[in-house]
């Protein structure tokens, strides 16, 4: 809904290109986007209806700003600059750099070979950027050793280490001729170019000469050396006639999602692939909104640019190039519009991947427990909690509960309780009053922290429990929580929700599950779940008490002996097995550790 401010400055828009910048009720800026008519653009959030992501922007938005450009690359690279100066919240956040190294070549009068991660306009050479970073340190300890350079500072006024063992060239005591430096480095070039048959075939040898001498070890290094080299450098599939760096983009549009491949083609391989997928609204052009993103791909820092960008049918490539700084080319046919093609392809997968994942995952999640609220003749409901009790003969009642959302458990949200009442546990009366306690104990407090109820209660067991929730949410706390039970059938396997609510007049009945049903299943696990959960705090709490009761019992230990026996060794075992010194270190006289040892 447009504040009247907005709607006032709605009227106000030019039919200009240009870009635009979305305010919160703080001034913050939050999105910014550019158009080639602001006037349709702008109007078309606040007069059209948004959904997802773009919903919750327009909700946000309390102002907005524009400025009007000549042309479309001035839109395009005004829109880059207003992103980096404000990097508003809701505009698609680019990862900086790519994280995977470059094996450079510095450009310096004495040159060396390094891995770096940040790429420099210096007239260095960089290769890469390489995916496996193990494969990359590899490769470049092999260039060292095989062909060097400088390893060390220079000017040492002597012969550094790696001089004596042949990885440099010796700047550190004196003065490398150019032409050897450039001898070196086309060798380099050759080999990081994919040249490297002569040198799988000397660590071969090198790797079989080593076996046949039991040097294992050894052998093992160098066929790492070789599998390194070979992912490197050689691993990648060619896939081109020629060496040209190259970047290929293609996208795909599915259910108002956009989905933006990039191939990146190095040495005529195929190096490195990257995936961007975002929601689009109806309004927004994909040709569009796909330019822009190329464009704030390379504004990033620690790109390196390629000798060409290839891109799909139905961008401007003079405007783009423009901007970018690259030749962009839309080829028609051949190998070129075959890679193009490729990139599309694996676009159009990914997103059909993406919403097959959701539909399955919201189908065992959010469809599972839309068919327990359908049974029971609910509208669906976001969350649902469960509460099981555990006892031995009465012994240290334990009630916990479990707490599921959108059919998946939220663990954050568990919560244990430990039981006033004893447990009368043959005739099941005070069975009754623990789900009293604990319902009464639980939404009392959420009333009080004025925080959302729960859509659904699940009690784990039938009527006796399920009349007791409901007399206390009804009668005590005036909440009208829908409530159910889940029984077991008389093989003890749970197959019906026990739901009603006599209280008000709606007599309790059995619902049967279909135990091929997502719905079956999210609630057995439920109430495994909450089964599981009640019986390990049960088992923790029963032990910790069961060992206060047995030191209690030894005669000259009060409850502060207690406590520092079971600060100090938290179990029985660990007590039995301490020492009459050990004992006193704790805080105990002689004479109770020798009472501790004689009883125990």
């Amino acid at each position: 809904m447009a504040t009247e401010l907005i709607e006032n400055k709605l009227k106000l828009l030019p039919a200009k290109p240009g870009c635009y910048l979305m305010k919160d009720i703080n001034g913050t800026v939050i999105y910014v986007g550019k158009s080639k008519n602001l006037k349709s653009r702008v109007r078309s959030y606040f007069k059209s209806k948004q959904v997802g992501r773009r919903a919750e922007l327009v909700q946000e938005i309390r102002d907005y700003d524009i400025i009007t450009v000549s042309t479309d690359k001035e839109a395009f690279l005004l829109e880059v600059t207003l992103i980096k100066k404000y990097q508003p919240y809701y505009n698609v956040q680019l990862k900086q750099g790519t994280g995977y190294p470059y094996i450079e070549i510095t450009h310096e009068r004495d040159p060396q070979t390094r891995l770096t991660s940040i790429v420099h306009k210096d007239g260095g050479y960089y290769f890469g950027p390489y995916p496996n970073v193990y494969a990359a340190q590899a490769t470049l300890k092999f260039i060292q050793k095989v062909f060097p350079l400088r390893r060390c500072h220079g000017n040492e006024g002597r012969p550094c280490l790696y001089y004596h063992m042949g990885q440099c060239l010796g700047a550190c005591f004196k003065t490398v001729p150019k032409e050897e430096y450039d001898k070196q480095i086309k060798k380099i070039k050759s080999f990081l170019n994919g040249d490297i048959a002569w040198v799988k075939r000397d660590l071969t040898k090198k790797m079989q000469k080593a076996s046949k001498k039991l040097e294992f070890e050894r052998a093992a290094e160098i066929r790492d050396q070789l599998r390194y080299i070979e992912e490197t450098v050689e691993k990648q599939k060619i896939i081109s006639n020629d060496n040209t760096q190259r970047d290929i983009f293609n996208f795909y549009v599915d259910r108002s999602w956009i989905s933006i491949q990039v191939f990146f083609l190095r040495q005529a391989k195929l190096l490195r692939r990257e995936t961007k997928m975002f929601p689009l609204t109806d309004t927004e052009d994909p040709e569009d909104e796909f330019t822009s993103f190329i464009v704030q791909f390379y504004g990033q820092r620690n790109r390196i640019l390629p000798k060409e960008v290839l891109v799909p049918d139905g961008i401007n490539n003079e405007a783009l190039s423009e901007v970018i700084k690259v030749p962009v080319r839309t080829p028609k046919r051949g190998q070129k519009r075959s890679l193009l093609n490729m990139a599309k392809d694996n676009a159009k997968l990914k997103i059909d991947d993406k919403f097959r994942l959701l539909e399955l995952g919201n189908r065992k999640t959010k469809g599972a427990q839309k068919e327990i609220f359908d049974a029971l003749g609910l509208p669906y409901g976001h969350v649902i909690e469960s509460f099981d009790h555990s006892h031995i003969q009465g012994a240290d009642p334990v009630s916990a509960l479990v707490v599921f959302k959108d059919g998946e458990p939220d663990k954050t949200s568990y919560r244990k309780y430990k039981l006033k009442g004893a447990v009368e546990h043959q005739n099941g009366g005070d069975e009754v009053r623990n789900t009293r306690e604990v319902v009464r104990r639980r939404y009392s407090r959420l009333l009080r922290e004025h925080k959302k109820m729960p859509d659904l209660i699940l009690m784990d067991g039938g009527q006796i429990q399920v009349d007791a929730c409901e007399d206390v949410l009804r009668n005590e706390l005036n909440l009208n929580i829908p409530v159910a039970g889940m029984v077991k059938d008389n093989k003890h396997r749970t197959n019906h929700l026990l739901f009603g609510d006599p209280i008000n007049g709606v007599p309790l009945k059995l619902i049967p599950m279909d135990p091929k049903s997502q719905g079956f299943y999210l609630m057995t696990r439920i109430q495994d779940e909450v089964h599981r959960f009640a019986i390990t705090f049960h088992r923790r709490t029963h032990a910790k008490n069961a060992l206060s009761s047995r030191l209690d019992s030894i005669k000259g230990i009060g409850p502060k002996s207690r406590n520092k026996l079971l600060r100090n060794f938290g179990s029985l075992k660990k007590i039995k097995g301490a020492s009459i010194d050990e004992l006193r270190k704790v805080g105990l006289s002689l004479a109770q550790a020798q009472s501790v040892k004689l009883t125990l």
